[in-house]
């Protein structure tokens, strides 16, 4: 008898290193299954690279065709014709008749590094045709999220005849409708998720609306205002409208900000994006542009800038100036031409990002302590909704955002403001979709106001409403945040020794970044070394040497570790054996470069012998 293919029984994999629950409670496995790994043999053959770089890209499902264009990442392959985004025609041409007819235009930005790169992108462009835009970023406490009515009449009386909203306009119904009451232009340029009731305006370029079929979703706002420059670039060429004396603007040029936006927004790095984010961090690395030079002097990167330093340093002193200081700050220093005013603008943006950090950390002891007790010791709830009368509004966002990697599961934290209006944040982890069910609390009347994608959200709602919206979210997402938990796994590329671990081997794997959201970093194992040496540094970190059998050495350092699994896990093994799973960067210090360990996870070594696949 042949039974049907539901009924025969599935081996499963084999735990990578023997590893079926790690320090961190996670099950290890090999990133390549037998077709990948065939298909990772098949990439060495034909194309000479190293194993374990052809392991990193069979492991992101790489087709074997598609090699070399994944190795170099080109914009002018990957550039779609701008006109399949829906209203794109129309967007580039209205824009294209204010550049011809030198109207004053009014920029309306988000106060986050996307809304700023993307002002500042659409800014530099509108120079180059010749106008002098007016740019107004609001104030996150006074003013909120999007478009408002006041702001809108503000820019009227300053003579806009054209307003484009960056990362921000397509729920704002109202306030367009006053933008067009008072006889302006409306061009939205937004990429956040909608439903099908849209403003009333010239355009609205967005690839998450309804009706979009442009499979562009995926780009951040920065990425989407680049596309549609290059449809306003073909449009404004149709007219003879560069001359000698007026040039048409490379586009190529302006990849600094388009890389910025893409990654702080934590948008998925392939495609087109990856594209921007490789052909963006060349640029950086130019050190040409007088704000991002001063904005890497003063966050001290010296070396070459990686995708890592976009999310982690770069990123969040821009966001700075929108979370607790002036939310124009971050445009301003993308389009200051004077080297010693953007080292001003920079050194404030430092200041500020420094005192960010502190009002973050009181804010996040008091979320977690409200979240543990939430939870219990049963560990219930699919999702932590955190508030307090005493946050700042600007912190929000990073607070969930430490609350959904300490906890595994989605994270919303709000602040309360003395009037009983709540200003929250959530994010969420992989599989399950806030922006929806943040979107269906706002049509049930629990909200206020709410958005966002996937993985990140925004919210207004008041303060009597908090227990409905608690139970609300908790009921929507209970079955897809249980999916999504299921199985707590930790994919590994690949396992090497110590003495493997070389700058060029590092190198060697970066050929497949830039790394980020939707192409991971490489985890790499180091099977059974020695915990030579461990101690705390900094803020809750700890800092490792690793010995392998050989007497070679590897640094590490488990990031905000202390008082975590991990980091208890560490100090408890002190000169003992541990199977170490992490990525590997190069650690710059006074002119010398080292490899270090970012430590992910570890786990005990059984008795028998490890294998290093």
């Amino acid at each position: 008898m042949t039974l049907p293919a539901s009924a025969i029984p599935v081996e499963a994999p084999p735990a990578f290193l023997g590893v079926a629950k790690s320090a961190t409670g996670r099950l290890w496995r090999d990133r390549l299954d037998p077709r990948s790994a065939a298909r990772a043999l098949a990439i060495v053959q034909r194309y000479q690279v190293p194993e374990m770089l052809a392991r990193v890209i069979a492991g992101r499902g790489i087709d074997i065709d598609a090699v070399e264009d994944f190795l170099d990442p080109t914009i002018r392959k990957l550039m779609p014709d701008p006109y399949t985004v829906t209203q794109m025609e129309a967007a580039a041409i209205r824009i294209a008749d204010a550049a011809t007819r030198g109207e004053k235009v009014a920029i309306f930005g988000d106060y986050d590094v996307d809304g700023a790169t993307s002002a500042a992108l659409l800014t530099w462009h509108l120079r180059h045709c010749g106008l002098d835009p007016l740019i107004h970023i609001p104030d996150r406490i006074f003013e909120g999220y999007g478009p408002n009515v006041e702001a809108i009449r503000n820019l009227a009386a300053k003579g806009a005849k054209l307003l484009v909203t960056v990362d921000c306009g397509t729920t704002s119904i109202e306030p367009l409708a006053e933008a067009k009451r008072l006889g302006m232009g409306v061009v939205v340029i937004d990429h956040h998720q909608c439903g099908d009731d849209l403003p009333v305006v010239d355009a609205l370029v967005n690839p998450n609306r309804p009706d979009d079929l442009s499979g562009l979703g995926h780009l951040a706002a920065v990425g989407l205002v680049f596309v549609t420059l290059v449809a306003v670039n073909r449009e404004l060429r149709s007219r003879a409208f560069w001359t000698s004396e007026r040039p048409e603007p490379s586009l190529l040029d302006a990849l600094h900000h388009v890389a910025l936006g893409t990654v702080a927004d934590v948008a998925v790095l392939t495609g087109l994006n990856r594209a921007f984010v490789a052909k963006g961090l060349i640029a950086l690395r130019r050190r040409d542009h007088v704000g991002h030079t001063a904005l890497m002097d003063v966050a001290r990167l010296s070396g070459p800038p990686e995708a890592w330093h976009l999310g982690f340093m770069l990123g969040p002193r821009i966001n700075a100036g929108g979370r607790i200081g002036q939310a124009d700050l971050g445009v301003r220093l993308l389009l200051e031409g004077d080297v010693s005013e953007a080292a001003r603008i920079a050194a404030e943006l430092d200041r500020l990002n420094t005192e960010r950090r502190v009002i973050e950390q009181m804010a996040e002891a008091q979320a977690e302590a409200e979240a543990l007790a939430s939870l219990g010791l049963d560990d219930k709830g699919a999702v932590i909704v955190t508030a307090s009368e005493g946050w700042h509004p600007g912190v929000v966002g990073l607070v969930a955002s430490r609350l959904k990697e300490k906890f595994s599961r989605p994270a919303f934290a709000i602040a309360i403001e003395p009037g009983g209006l709540g200003t929250g944040s959530g994010r969420s982890i992989s599989g399950v979709d806030l922006g929806k069910a943040v979107r269906e609390a706002v049509q049930e009347g629990i909200l206020l106001k709410g958005g966002g994608h996937a993985m990140a959200a925004g919210i207004t709602l008041r303060k009597e409403r908090l227990a409905e919206f608690r139970a609300f979210i908790e009921a929507k997402l209970a079955d897809a945040v249980a999916d999504a938990r299921h199985v707590n796994e930790l994919f590994i590329d690949g396992a090497v020794s110590a003495r493997a671990v070389t700058t060029d081997f590092v190198g060697t794997l970066n050929r497949a970044g830039p790394f980020g959201s939707g192409n991971p970093e490489p985890i790499i194992a180091l099977p059974s070394h020695q915990l030579a040496f461990v101690d705390e540094v900094g803020q809750a970190h700890l800092r490792v040497r690793l010995k392998s059998g050989d007497g070679a050495m590897v640094n590490g350092i488990a990031f905000r570790a202390v008082g975590q699994k991990l980091g208890n896990a560490l100090l408890e093994h002190r000169g003992q054996p541990l199977h170490v799973a992490g990525s590997l960067a190069v650690d710059r210090w006074q002119g010398a470069e080292r490899v270090q360990l970012r430590v992910t996870d570890v786990a005990v070594p059984d008795p028998g012998p490890a294998i290093i696949r």
